[in-house]
């Protein structure tokens, strides 16, 4: 009589693994934006002004809770820093970036959590803002580049977003009117695409691209890496148009560009 082989585990995805690093401005090196997995977090963005910098560190700040709900990590996004909260929180807005409640209650993650995340602009002392929580030790802290000019044309907000997430949050911007022209045309572009794609029949994400994004998002907030591995899906000739339209779907939840809008309207 034979014995029943034992069944094999069942073999988990690649990104099941992954961990959210960033590149800590404290320390320079990688570190768990989230250390205890699935944990409340407290995802701070620090703006003392008011300017493109300041919308900047907010769009991070954005992109990293974006990133911890996909992981099923609940976030808790505060404002901290700021004098005049209603201008950058009105701009905000206007860039899809979700609301952020005020961080002056003092230091702490948040109900029924024990870590916290700082988001800044790049050479702000890490330590700011000592009656808001600013001095608490062992905060992971992420660094924003700066972005020229000071103040934005926010006139197409959408366009505005996809400029600054096509450099690396590590890498100063300008926010002139050619590279508003380009992301302009090039938004414009990829939502015919989509909406094009949304005609065919659906088909699922294939895993492997699901694991490239979520490896691109997890590594630093990588947005530009999300965008390279969208415009190969774009072009791939063996991938059906159900499953580039699911892709594009799937990648927006960390874009945040409304990559869908043009779904339903005519050809």
């Amino acid at each position: 009589m034979r014995r029943a082989r034992p069944c094999a585990p069942p073999r988990r995805r690649a990104y099941a693994r992954l961990v959210l690093r960033i590149i800590d401005a404290r320390t320079g090196e990688p570190a768990p934006a989230a250390p205890a997995r699935r944990a409340p977090t407290r995802v701070e963005a620090h703006v003392p002004g008011h300017d493109a910098t300041a919308l900047r560190v907010l769009l991070v700040a954005d992109l990293l809770v974006r990133v911890l709900e996909l992981d099923s990590t609940p976030a808790w996004a505060v404002l901290t820093g700021a004098a005049e909260r209603d201008g950058p929180r009105k701009d905000a807005a206007a860039l899809g970036i979700r609301p952020f409640e005020d961080g002056t209650a003092g230091p702490g993650p948040g109900p029924g959590s024990g870590q916290s995340v700082r988001v800044v602009s790049e050479g702000e002392d890490a330590g700011e803002g000592e009656d808001e929580g600013g001095d608490e030790p062992g905060v992971a802290t992420v660094a924003v580049a700066s972005v020229h000019p000071a103040v934005p044309d926010l006139a197409d907000p959408d366009a505005v977003r996809l400029a600054l997430l096509e450099r690396h949050h590590h890498a100063p911007v300008e926010l002139d009117a050619t590279a508003l022209d380009e992301a302009r045309a090039t938004l414009a572009g990829l939502r015919g695409a989509v909406a094009d794609w949304a005609r065919q029949p659906s088909r699922p994400v294939p895993g492997e691209l699901r694991d490239r994004l979520r490896a691109a998002w997890e590594d630093d907030l990588d947005a530009p890496g999300v965008l390279r591995v969208l415009r190969r899906v774009a072009t791939d000739p063996d991938l059906p148009d159900g499953a580039r339209f699911e892709t594009f779907a799937y990648a927006d939840r960390f874009l945040g560009l409304h990559l869908t809008r043009d779904v339903g309207s005519p050809p």
